[in-house]
């Protein structure tokens, strides 16, 4: 019974990402994006910390999307380096903040906010500093804000900084099945989706009264969690996307992935009770929606745990119990299987290469010890990835 209904709960986290790729892939009605809205007078917060190497090259990127009206913002938060000075020559407005026992994203972004507080625009614009919009990006998402009264997520993707490791490669097919294919799916479904750090737009009124500034190495998942339960849960704008680039050296795209997969962890097990419980209490289904997206763990620890409880349901098949959970597991992983492989042939297969698929199994046995950490050593605190330009001169 135990191995009975551990499987069945593996098959809820498989059946929620099934659903998810199956709407985005499948045809169907498209994301109710409408058009184009009244432009709004926009301001781009660039929260940067020791940014120097990537810096100028985002801001150009920015600017060239503005108008007469707008503001860029950049949050030079507790910089050793030159990136204030940097942000200034390229015409940017410049906040220094410095306290070295209140850092990451979410204080700094606090401290651009309440800048913006003496004359504030109508929306707000949230772009990492290593990170490069789409065209028509930062006006898409401002407009689709404002006329929706809501947050809105651009599609948030990556490129491959080394091509030839495969790890790399699988790792931004995992990107993009979290970034793209299940919040379009989410987003075709007409429900709402998490936020993901950077693309992100805010309607004036709704980011100036927000609970930002707390040291939650993912604030941007935290943020859009709290903003749902408050009556604005972000939409995906499919029509606009942002760029970056994954770290070149091994050790950078590791420390990278533990924050990331650390702090999604620990937000799942924190807040999908309690959307949940607000959902019941607010009688809002779509917490409920949210709080089924944030239980899919990392998609590798979810293959894992798959590959273990299928060994031990027939290992217990064998011993003469009951085979109906190794089914319902074996069922969990030719689903999962199939609906990531539909994903990779409708959105990546003309940038990830099919024989790629076949080191999904080493990726698995990479994240191995990020996972194991999480019980021994669980890491709580921001840590900035190093840049291309850094990893080139260690």
């Amino acid at each position: 019974m135990l191995l009975l209904l551990g499987v069945s709960a593996l098959a809820i986290p498989v059946a929620v990402v099934c659903i998810q790729c199956l709407a985005a892939v499948l045809p169907g009605r498209r994301p109710h994006n409408t058009k184009p809205g009244r432009r709004p007078r926009i301001a781009v917060l660039v929260p940067a910390h020791n940014e120097q190497a990537v810096l100028a090259e985002t801001l150009e990127a920015i600017k060239a999307q503005l108008k007469s009206g707008d503001r860029l913002v950049v949050i030079a938060d507790n910089c050793t380096d030159d990136t204030a000075q940097l942000a200034r020559e390229t015409g940017a407005e410049v906040v220094e903040r410095n306290d070295a026992g209140r850092r990451g994203k979410g204080y700094a972004l606090d401290c651009g906010i309440r800048y913006l507080e003496h004359d504030p625009p109508e929306t707000v614009v949230v772009l990492d500093a290593d990170c490069e919009p789409g065209p028509g990006a930062i006006a898409r998402i401002a407009e689709e804000a404002v006329k929706a009264e809501r947050p809105v997520q651009c599609l948030n993707l990556v490129e491959g900084a080394n091509e030839a490791r495969a790890i790399e490669t699988v790792s931004r097919l995992a990107f993009t099945v979290k970034n793209l294919v299940r919040p379009l799916g989410l987003r075709r479904l007409g429900m709402p989706c998490l936020l993901t750090g950077t693309g992100m737009a805010f309607p004036w009124p709704i980011i100036a009264t927000a609970s930002l500034a707390d040291g939650n190495i993912v604030e941007d998942m935290n943020l859009g969690i709290n903003l749902a339960i408050d009556g604005h849960p972000a939409i995906l704008c499919s029509e606009a996307r942002v760029t970056s680039r994954m770290p070149e050296r091994p050790e950078a795209a590791a420390g990278q992935r533990k924050r990331w997969e650390h702090g999604h962890l620990h937000t799942l097990l924190n807040q999908v009770p309690r959307l949940t419980k607000h959902s019941v209490l607010k009688k809002k289904p779509s917490l409920a929606v949210m709080a089924l997206d944030l239980s899919v763990p990392p998609l590798a620890l979810l293959s894992l745990l798959l590959a273990l409880a299928f060994g031990g349901c027939m290992l217990a098949t064998f011993k003469g119990l009951s085979h109906y959970p190794a089914l319902i597991c074996g069922a969990s992983i030719a689903s999962l299987a199939a609906c990531i492989a539909a994903a990779w042939f409708k959105f990546a297969r003309r940038t990830i290469p099919v024989n790629s698929l076949l080191m999904i199994p080493l990726y698995v046995a990479w994240k191995i010890p990020i996972y194991l950490s999480f019980g021994i050593r669980r890491q709580e605190t921001w840590v900035r990835t190093e840049r291309k330009a850094e990893e080139a001169q260690s």
